[in-house]
């Protein structure tokens, strides 16, 4: 039997790898008797780490989100791919740098040597970055309807809007929203938004022109645009900050629940439906058909392969 402090990081391991984890298989997994996973899984609590008991005949225990973050355990290509998202991550944020630098940190000898000889040369030069406190601000302004009462520029106008929807386009990120004072339709930088507090009454949202906010913005930089003859929107279970840094001139719309909208172009159906799967994360194709169908020949061929020696 491993010892327990190494016990303890196998079942937190296995407890973060997968959603539901029934006590019988945790025991066998990590070869002791079920009574001892639950004096393990007491012990992680103990730690801070919030884990669910499911009742019934076969039990089972789920890690759940808590009010604080307790450390977390990644494998080898989890602390590179983080290690690497926060790289392209940290053109953006201040924060995001900060996280590298602690991620680094504690990273074994030969994971901060693959980190490091990967170079992030050019993200987005001309981009500027943006407080995540206004980033959180903008968000949260947005899923409560709530006017936005906020000074805008160098000048630090003074601006009131509805904010409708929160995007990237072009590695910045943009806020569409109803101008009162201008009774029209505007897309605002973020990083040059400072928001006043508190906010405004609550409002009924309007119809956006174009329909949705890719056809908005693409309508207002139409210049900066790509015609690709292939485009398609899907639904990725992501944050949108993580996946932003990585879809050149696509569109990305923060959504509820660490979800995000993603609209990208391609030369190719195939080759949409290839950008689109290469997040690692659960997605949802809004459209159009062609783009499922291409999935579906995709996920055919993946399949086949994984089946080849």
């Amino acid at each position: 039997m491993p010892k327990t402090s190494a016990r303890l990081l196998s079942l937190l391991s296995l407890l973060q790898a997968r959603r539901d984890w029934p006590g019988a298989l945790l025991a066998e997994r990590l070869r002791v008797s079920p009574r001892t996973v639950r004096r393990d899984v007491d012990r992680l609590r103990e730690l801070g780490y919030p884990i669910a008991t499911a009742k019934g005949p076969d039990g089972g225990y789920r890690l759940g989100a808590g009010a604080d973050l307790p450390p977390l355990l990644f494998d080898d290509e989890q602390a590179v791919a983080l290690a690497v998202a926060l790289r392209t991550a940290s053109a953006f944020s201040e924060a995001a740098a900060r996280a590298l630098t602690t991620v680094r940190q504690v990273m074994p000898a030969r994971l901060r040597h693959r980190v490091d000889t990967i170079q992030v040369d050019d993200v987005s030069p001309h981009t500027a970055p943006v407080d995540p406190d206004v980033i959180l601000a903008l968000s949260a302004a947005v899923h409560a309807r709530e006017t936005l009462r906020f000074d805008y520029g160098p000048g630090a106008t003074y601006r009131r809007a509805e904010p409708h929807h929160l995007i990237t386009w072009r590695g910045r990120w943009y806020l569409i929203a109803w101008d009162l004072d201008r009774a029209d339709w505007r897309t605002f930088r973020a990083d040059r938004i400072t928001p006043r507090t508190p906010a405004g009454p609550r409002f009924a949202p309007r119809d956006l022109p174009g329909g949705d906010p890719a056809t908005f913005v693409r309508s207002r930089f139409r210049g900066g645009d790509a015609d690709w003859p292939c485009r398609g929107e899907v639904i990725v279970h992501r944050p949108a900050h993580s996946v932003a840094a990585f879809v050149g001139d696509g569109l990305v719309e923060e959504l509820a629940g660490d979800r995000c909208r993603l609209v990208l172009g391609s030369w190719s159906w195939p080759g949409l439906a290839a950008a689109v799967a290469r997040f690692d994360a659960d997605f949802e194709v809004v459209g159009p058909g062609e783009l499922r169908a291409a999935l579906a020949e995709l996920g055919r061929r993946c399949t086949a392969a994984a089946g080849k020696s």
